[in-house]
């Protein structure tokens, strides 16, 4: 049941309960969490993530290597996509030559519109493995966006969450208050006999 009056909570009188009292700081409290709270969890959620994001792109960068290898056998596979794009991909052997002058191959990812032959863009680790390429600019970007929303959404959820245990146990003890009270008033309004 709503009431018309507002703040009736904060105001002296007697129908005013503990409970009502602790409600209504509860929802003050969860006003300013959701407000406040939450986005700046988020924020510095969001600037370490990218930090660390940041991080992680600079040690690829340089871990890897990019080399111009060319199409030795391609295997058509069943096509998967790329990572970080939607684009078809198979399998397929590549040569390329060391800066020494050697000749190595191996297996890497090609796209689905290579044939034998073509000369392409492949990313190898130090042990000249196929790797794919490290994380750009947008990459680290994205997760900072998507580290600092999804803390934020669980910081209010988490904050919601609390305010709907904290209401449910409010009304419990609202209503085993009116239950005592009641024993006590009913029996002069009734005349009965408790």
């Amino acid at each position: 049941m709503r009431t018309g009056v507002r703040g009736w909570r904060w105001r002296r009188n007697p129908l005013r309960r503990r409970s009502d009292v602790v409600e209504a700081w509860t929802v003050l409290l969860v006003a300013v969490l959701l407000v406040v709270g939450a986005p700046l969890l988020g924020a510095f959620a969001a600037v370490g993530a990218q930090g660390q994001a940041q991080q992680v792109a600079e040690q690829q960068r340089a871990e890897r290597h990019r080399v111009r290898a060319t199409v030795v056998d391609r295997t058509p596979t069943r096509p998967s996509s790329l990572e970080g794009g939607g684009e078809q991909s198979y399998r397929a052997t590549v040569r390329w030559t060391t800066p020494g002058g050697d000749t190595r191959t191996t297996v890497s990812r090609v796209p689905a519109g290579a044939r034998q032959g073509d000369v392409i863009a492949v990313w190898l680790d130090a042990r000249g493995r196929s790797v794919p390429p490290p994380p750009g600019d947008s990459a680290v970007w994205e997760h900072t966006v998507t580290v600092g929303a999804f803390t934020t959404l669980g910081a209010a959820l988490t904050v919601l969450l609390g305010h709907c245990v904290v209401h449910r146990t409010a009304l419990r003890r609202r209503m085993a208050e009116w239950e005592r009270d009641w024993e006590r008033t009913e029996p002069q309004w009734t005349h009965r006999r408790a």
